[in-house]
């Protein structure tokens, strides 16, 4: 199904085509075949990884493969594996959910292998916060950022590691949309730090964590092969967007909402109606960036090309109902999470729910999904 969306006529200066490429697996997983691109999934086809969860909302993937997951109301993270029960392996401390706060994006460290830190982002009783703490002793832990203004709205919170090694979060504008044009505030920005949670000294303002400014409220970061960073954000009462991220750059809200054609601002790559979106989680595969929406409960699938995006198309329209996060798994596979118990969805009896989507060209799964 195509949903007629924006797209601007934005040129990524320097892009031969295809090169807004995904960074395929390290290994070909088992039973696929060569003939397809990576990026072309059989969305006719899930696995249920997991059901009966509330509010699943930051996932990332462990060396072995298996994937972390944090639930935004309990505060706990959970290791999640096709044909398993998910099972529990931190209870981060000072969660306060209410509203859109809580436990939020989840990232685990390039270097896992070396430190084995897992980063979380969470809402505290007075602000929102990045914490770090190793599975093996998940009761350590270790805050890295603090301060970060927090409220019932806006909040951001998807972190991830770019392909330099950084960390990068969406931090909402807390609902005081004037932050995300103050260069002091760290609300309604992309912020880029070290691991410990310094400024590297090449952010675009020195000693700053800021990356990006002018932002709503961003939840989807992802990149492209050649490094460049995509990130969705949620508009007000007009366009949702998915703009690709410079250093330096501001995005414009609250002047602008939208593509403003404003030489002070960057348009976005391209822009839904917000009925259509609200998108959440990103993810590149292939030649492709997948996002998650909520309000739309879809996923669009949206081309990536050498002049920036063709036109998305609009996948399981309303078959799973509100869509929170979507990555690109280690396995090949695309894995969705659901957001129908967040207070805004009619979750079904078996949500929420993780699933995962094979590429097209491999046999069914068989595993038996777990009850949790």
């Amino acid at each position: 199904m195509v949903v007629t969306a924006v797209v601007t006529g934005l040129t990524v200066a320097g892009v031969g085509a295809g090169a807004l490429a995904g960074t395929a697996p390290a290994a070909a997983p088992a039973g696929a075949g060569t003939a397809l691109a990576v990026g072309d999934f059989d969305l006719t086809r899930p696995e249920v990884v997991a059901t009966g969860l509330t509010v699943p909302w930051g996932m990332d993937f462990l060396p072995d493969g298996s994937a972390l997951v944090a639930l935004r109301n309990s505060g706990q993270v959970l290791r999640v594996r096709p044909g398993q029960s998910p099972e529990p392996v931190a209870q981060i401390s000072g969660v306060a959910a209410g509203g859109e706060g809580g436990l939020l994006g989840l990232a685990v460290s390039p270097t896992y292998a070396q430190d084995g830190y897992v980063y979380v982002y969470l809402t505290s009783t007075s602000d929102n916060r990045i914490v770090r703490f190793r599975p093996t002793a998940p009761q350590t832990q270790q805050p890295i950022l603090t301060g970060l203004a927090r409220a019932s709205i806006h909040n951001g919170g998807r972190i991830a590691f770019g392909p330099d090694g950084m960390l990068y979060a969406g931090v909402g504008d807390a609902g005081q949309t004037a932050s995300a044009q103050d260069p002091q505030s760290r609300n309604g920005k992309i912020l880029r730090m070290r691991p410990d949670g310094s400024a590297p000294p090449d952010n675009p303002f020195p000693g700053s964590l800021v990356y990006s400014l002018g932002h709503r409220n961003v939840q989807g970061l992802a990149w492209d092969a050649q490094g460049r960073l995509l990130a969705t954000e949620f508009g007000q009462n007009s366009w949702d967007e998915v703009n690709l991220i410079v250093a330096g750059g501001n995005y414009g809200w609250p002047t602008v909402e939208g593509r403003g054609n404003d030489p002070r601002f960057r348009d976005p790559l391209l822009v839904w109606s917000t009925a259509q979106a609200s998108p959440s989680g990103a993810a590149v595969a292939g030649n492709r960036l997948f996002v998650a929406a909520l309000r739309g409960a879809r996923l669009w699938n949206v081309p990536l090309t050498g002049t920036g995006v063709g036109t998305p198309v609009a996948e399981l329209v309303g078959t799973y109902g509100r869509l929170r996060t979507v990555e690109y798994g280690p396995d090949g596979w695309l894995w969705v999470t659901t957001s129908n118990r967040d207070g805004r969805g009619s979750p079904a009896a078996t949500d929420d729910r993780i699933l995962r989507f094979p590429p097209r060209d491999t046999t069914p799964p068989t595993t038996t999904p777990p009850t949790t």
